[in-house]
């Protein structure tokens, strides 16, 4: 049995994904509150409180409160105490870091995903796929933004290894953020095609293509936002 194989009490725990987590109103607060950040409604100069949240989107301050705790868990809000919550600003570096962790968690996580892809999986990974297209042609950059990074987070569900799942539900949020405050138009524009290539790999079973195409995707995620130069590393 290859290496990366997983067992099947492995492939059937559940890794949580950070867009989805929540129960309730606060679960369709998440994104809402995600995506004002993303569209800089909300940014690091925003002086906000749970009340005005809480009076923008009509929700609870029990909820608002649930969902910037999360988002601090994300590193996306930063909660002080006796400070108003703030939005992150990740700096060249952090985003450096956070795109290298990546890289190294993803390349696992595409091979795991060819060997553990189902029916349903796959269709799952296909709308999100479709709803990143619409969001960009609809010129929705935040949804784009957030949605881009849900593919990801679902595709690492798939793979069958919560604590890997997991530890990527710390990075991709970040990584959205960093995106979100790139001037011009949404970063990665064809990203919705490059996901649909690592789809068709991961459902041929083909694990160094699928590998090779998430190295690809995340070279190119680094040169929008680094401007370094890409160094497509491909898999044996």
């Amino acid at each position: 049995m290859n290496s990366l194989a997983t067992s099947p009490h492995t492939r059937q725990m559940s890794a949580h994904l950070p867009f989805s987590r929540l129960q309730a109103s606060a679960d369709d607060l998440y994104p809402r509150l995600f995506d004002a950040i993303l569209d800089r409604r909300i940014d690091p100069a925003s002086r906000f409180t749970e009340d005005s949240l809480k009076q923008m989107f009509g929700v609870s301050r029990a909820d608002v409160r649930r969902v910037l705790t999360q988002l601090s868990h994300e590193q996306v809000i930063v909660l002080r105490a006796n400070h108003r919550p703030r939005v992150a600003a990740p700096d060249a570096e952090q985003t450096r870091q956070t795109l290298h962790a990546r890289r190294l968690t993803e390349a696992t996580l595409a091979r795991l995903a060819c060997q553990n892809a189902s029916a349903e999986g796959l269709k799952r990974l296909r709308t999100l796929v479709e709803r990143e297209r619409l969001a960009v042609a609809q010129e929705r950059r935040a949804a784009a933004i957030r949605l881009s990074g849900e593919f990801h987070l679902q595709l690492a569900q798939m793979a069958g290894n919560a604590p890997l799942a997991h530890f990527l539900g710390s990075l991709v949020p970040l990584t959205s953020l960093a995106i979100a405050r790139c001037d011009g138009s949404t970063p990665g524009c064809c990203a919705w095609q490059e996901h649909l290539a690592i789809v068709e790999a991961v459902a041929s079973g083909d694990m160094s293509m699928a590998e090779r195409l998430m190295n690809q995707h995340l070279d190119h995620l680094e040169q929008t936002l680094l401007g370094t130069a890409l160094e497509h590393r491909v898999a044996g």
